[in-house]
């Protein structure tokens, strides 16, 4: 019975995560709810003289938007509601460095 007590109270004693980009880096709780984010394809966001644009469904979004993030590898990855990618509106959008 104690062990079943301490295995539950661990349960809720460990901290809550935003889920994980697949190289292993965490997308910010401000953006997804464990589920909302992912990696795009290539070609998926291109970028243009007023923003970068979600080809998709046409979304521009401004160079110094808020929802702008810094990507922490090469790729650009999105977040809507529900992940759904025809969303017309990010939650956020990751940015690769250009560098990378």
């Amino acid at each position: 019975m104690r062990h079943k007590i301490l295995l539950i109270a661990l349960l809720f004693a460990a901290p809550a995560f935003a889920h994980d980009a697949p190289f292993g880096w965490a997308y910010g709780a401000e953006c997804c709810s464990m589920r909302d984010c992912w990696q795009e394809k290539d070609g998926a966001i291109e970028e243009t003289r007023n923003g970068y644009r979600v080809v998709l469904t046409g979304e521009l979004i401004a160079y110094g938007d808020k929802r702008i993030k810094r990507s922490k590898d090469q790729f650009f990855h999105r977040c809507t509601a529900a992940a759904v990618p025809t969303a017309r509106q990010s939650i956020c959008l990751y940015v690769p460095p250009k560098s990378l």
